[in-house]
């Protein structure tokens, strides 16, 4: 009609007067038309480990731990900002939180584990709850927030490790940060502590396998990912996931990552959904400043940050120095380095049993405390000092059959002239484990081989270093047997100190096909459900043997599927054994043997 403004199929702005059309607006191809307004144009701007993807899908990296700018509107006064810190290696940085800043109101904050600050911990849920003008929820994949700027909608989202931003805006919106142009780190960074800027260079870690690495990153140009490639240049975020995993390791949720992330991307612009079903690790308990959530020994738990960590690494010590003020002591550990070292720190105490130490809640610090008379401090006199020592030991325990925990010995002491007192060492006597596999040939090809992670990947070898309490996983499989007619059964495992099946002490770890109800780190999968299955369980020694030899013991017998339940049933207290109605020979029996 005249007078009125029209958008045509081809992205076309026609404005028309009372007898024609005045005039005529396209938008390029980056841009599209929205009536009588000016071309708005599709932004997502992906920040994923140190690399920065801006809206024009120009990438850079971020190479140290400082706070930058993501984005920033002059006229509202809002910005968002991202904090840059490092992992398990000092040179390799991640983005760890991202904040909403606004010139009114509170900030909010996005952290690690989904949490989120608005001046306090907020609980979010699916449903959408506002703060100062903010929509957020969360579901298992992340947090997203919600939020307008000049009336234009601006999708903020983040897991912990990816952060993306999604913005539908006109071209005459003016910004900067990041995400408008990676390259400008110099002018985006905040942090005015130069420490956040320092560079550091680790030894290359030989695990990498560069020739996998640039095979998986290559996966987001096959299906079902190539169906977005027109849509989302995959080429960024390609080249992210190359740089980053030729030099970091694929762990603690890092595998899936960058593949996440380019699947929420085309999520975003396309709503072509591709499921992961890779939820990032989430600790229960909120990691402290100087550790961030991650997988030790098989389990998800808060680990030391790399710079942090080095500072006692170095000198080969898991805290410390002693404290010494007033005729009393102190030692405090970390807790995350006593973690990653496999000690629990409820079995370490003083030389009095008695005396344990108190871990701080926050900073996950644990802290000794004895004086000079007490917690069996030791009082000797050498070159004319008094000089008081104490020890944090393991517990030791006589009446344990088994036990789980390094043997831990970290002696510190005081000494006393006259009249001040003097600061001491303290030294680490660590206790070990290596793994040590022996396997033999048997019937039906039999084979028994542990891994240290769930996925079944990484093999322990005889090389391999497996701390005490550390989830292992042991796989039985067999080769030559037709799977749909036979399935094989383990039937009893168990563990001995002696290379004999029958010697003792004996530990079991598998009763007629169930896990030992009184351990409940066994896990027990597929057990006569095909021609291999596969057990878990956390390692350990046996109490008082010097030198301390575990071996394991399996029985394993074949059991016809037809007309057949071969799967134990080991649910309830009133477990029945299944009635195996065919074997080939006696019960087949394989053993592997660990050393310290």
């Amino acid at each position: 009609k005249p007078g009125t403004t029209s958008q045509s199929l081809d992205n076309c702005t026609l404005i028309f007067s009372n007898t024609s059309v005045s005039s005529t607006s396209r938008c390029d191809s980056s841009k599209q038309c929205d009536g009588n307004k000016p071309c708005s144009v599709k932004g997502l701007c992906t920040v994923t480990g140190p690399t920065v993807i801006d809206f024009r899908g120009q990438m850079n990296s971020v190479s140290d731990r400082c706070e930058y700018t993501l984005l920033q509107d002059q006229s509202t006064g809002f910005s968002l900002k991202a904090n840059f810190m490092e992992r398990r290696r000092r040179d390799v940085s991640f983005v760890d939180s991202v904040t909403l800043d606004f010139s009114q109101g509170d900030d909010i904050q996005l952290l690690q584990g989904h949490r989120v600050l608005v001046s306090s911990p907020v609980i979010l849920s699916g449903s959408v709850q506002t703060f100062n003008g903010v929509g957020l929820s969360k579901d298992q994949t992340g947090v997203t927030a919600n939020i307008s700027l000049n009336g234009s909608p601006v999708s903020l989202f983040f897991d912990g490790t990816t952060a993306q931003v999604y913005m539908d805006v006109p071209v005459s919106y003016t910004f900067t940060g990041l995400c408008a142009d990676s390259s400008s780190s110099l002018s985006s960074r905040l942090s005015s502590d130069s420490s956040c800027q320092q560079q550091y260079v680790d030894p290359a870690d030989n695990t990498i396998n560069i020739t996998s690495v640039i095979e998986k990153c290559n996966t987001l140009k096959s299906a079902p990912f190539s169906s977005c490639n027109i849509h989302v240049d995959p080429e960024s975020y390609i080249i992210a996931c190359t740089e980053t995993l030729c030099k970091y390791p694929a762990v603690d949720g890092l595998r899936c990552q960058f593949l996440e992330a380019y699947a929420k991307a085309c999520q975003n612009i396309t709503h072509l959904f591709f499921s992961t079903d890779h939820p990032e690790p989430i600790c229960q308990d909120k990691c402290s400043d100087h550790e961030f959530c991650g997988d030790i020994h098989g389990n998800t738990d808060c680990r030391c940050r790399a710079i942090y960590a080095s500072e006692y690494t170095e000198q080969n010590r898991l805290g410390g120095p002693t404290v010494c003020k007033d005729n009393t002591a102190s030692l405090t550990l970390v807790g995350c380095l006593l973690k990653e070292n496999g000690i629990d720190y409820t079995h370490l105490h003083l030389s009095d049993k008695n005396c344990t130490g108190v871990m701080d809640p926050e900073s996950h610090m644990l802290k000794f405390n004895f004086s000079s008379d007490s917690c069996g401090t030791e009082i000797m006199t050498k070159n004319s000092q008094v000089i008081f020592t104490n020890a944090v030991v393991t517990r030791n325990s006589s009446s344990d059959l088994i036990s789980r925990q390094d043997k831990v010995f970290i002696e510190f002491s005081c000494s006393h002239p006259t009249p001040e007192l003097q600061n001491g060492a303290f030294k680490i006597i660590d206790n070990s484990v290596e793994v040590f596999l022996q396997s033999g040939e048997w019937h039906y090809s039999l084979t028994m081989k542990a891994y240290s992670d769930a996925a079944q990947t990484q093999l322990l070898g005889s090389n391999s270093d497996v701390r005490l309490n550390q989830k292992i996983w042991i796989v039985l499989e067999t080769n030559g047997l037709d799977e749909e007619v036979v399935s094989v059964v383990t039937d009893f495992c168990w563990a001995t100190s002696g290379n004999s099946p029958s010697s003792s002490p004996r530990y079991d770890l598998i009763i007629d096909g169930c896990a030992n109800a009184a351990d409940r780190t066994v896990h027990v999968m597929g057990n006569g459900q095909g021609t291999s299955n596969s057990f878990s369980f956390n390692m350990f020694e046996f109490s008082g043997k010097e030198p301390s030899e575990v071996y394991l013991h399996c029985q394993l017998q074949l059991c016809v599927k037809k007309n057949n339940s071969c799967e134990p049933g080991c649910s309830g207290p009133s477990r029945r054994r299944r009635s195996l109605r065919y074997r080939r020979g006696a019960p087949a029996l394989i053993s592997m043997v660990w050393t310290p």
